[in-house]
């Protein structure tokens, strides 16, 4: 869409997910990006105002800064699309898709595209004592992975080594969530790369000092995680996982921006997940991939505005 008919952007950012401080980051970089670029922003925060309230005459696009529930499960895209006003990222299904952890591990399968063996529990059927038995049966050996199927960031990850402390891990999480998803755990390297417009402009490779490259290692500069650009793995190897990544973002049905989480580990390629709504925070990694390849951050988020649309 021609950029003279997109001069007034609604940054809609905050919400009521667990990554409210991330997306206040994310949001707020993006209206200082967008005025550098002298669009007429101004901001809303679904935390304080119900959508309906967003007033579509003074509005010419949406700039979607959310994170989370609500946020990129496909609730506000829904929104966005009942109001016919454009908005950035992707559309109420692929939204949705990406964020159920199951339905996009179970596209990326039947796309020939690896990820971690996984299984899934609920409430009712975990108090009967049958985690042991799942793994077996799944043949997932320890350590294992659990997390919650539609949360962001790394939110209520856990790493377990044995049985016992993948029970207690999952009684704890059982207390917040009805279902959850278990995953074999793939060492080697974190490799994620970007997507922006229908093309992979790059990854890089994380060491994180934690665990894993949980919520303090995204966000927090004290979590010391090291990000290396270009990721060190062979030219052929770089090129398929950019392929991976746009691969992935197709099957989904993407648009606008994504990052792909990938582990590699013995020559293979291991995805994660495909997060559609990635961070713009000063410590994000979709910017840090577009700036090595010489695009700015206000000429990033102008590039992820001017693909908006009211068809995602």
């Amino acid at each position: 869409m021609n950029k003279k008919k997109f001069k007034k952007v609604l940054v809609v950012l905050g919400g009521n997910s667990g990554e409210r401080a991330v997306s206040l980051d994310s949001g707020k970089a993006c209206v200082r990006a967008l005025k550098k670029k002298k669009y007429n922003v101004t901001t809303f925060d679904p935390k304080f105002k119900n959508f309906n309230l967003i007033n579509k005459n003074n509005v010419d696009v949406i700039f979607n800064a959310l994170h989370g529930r609500d946020g990129e499960d496909g609730v506000a895209q829904s929104y966005f699309e009942y109001l016919r006003i454009p908005y950035t990222h992707s559309g109420v299904v692929s939204s949705h898709n990406a964020m159920d952890k199951v339905i996009s591990k179970k596209i990326f399968i039947k796309n020939n595209i690896l990820t971690p063996k996984f299984f899934t529990l609920g409430k009712e059927e975990f108090k009967k004592n049958i985690l042991k038995k799942f793994l077996i049966k799944n043949k997932i050996n320890f350590p294992v992975v659990i997390k919650p199927i539609n949360e962001g960031s790394s939110l209520g990850v856990k790493i377990s080594n044995d049985i016992i402390k993948l029970n207690n891990s999952a009684k704890v999480l059982f207390k917040n969530y009805n279902k959850l998803i278990f995953e074999q755990y793939i060492g080697g390297q974190e490799i994620q790369a970007a997507v922006i417009n229908k093309k992979s402009i790059g990854a890089i490779e994380l060491i994180p000092k934690r665990l894993f490259y949980d919520y303090k290692a995204k966000y927090t500069k004290s979590a010391k995680t090291k990000h290396i650009m270009s990721a060190r793995i062979n030219k052929r190897k770089y090129l398929e996982v950019l392929k991976l990544a746009l691969k992935a973002h197709n099957a989904l049905g993407c648009k606008g921006v994504t990052r792909a989480d990938f582990k590699f580990l013995d020559n293979k390629f291991y995805l994660l997940e495909i997060n559609t709504q990635p961070g713009m925070t000063n410590l994000s990694l979709v910017p840090e991939i577009a700036n090595f390849h010489g695009i700015s951050f206000p000429n990033l988020i102008e590039k992820i505005l001017l693909d908006a649309s009211t068809d995602r």
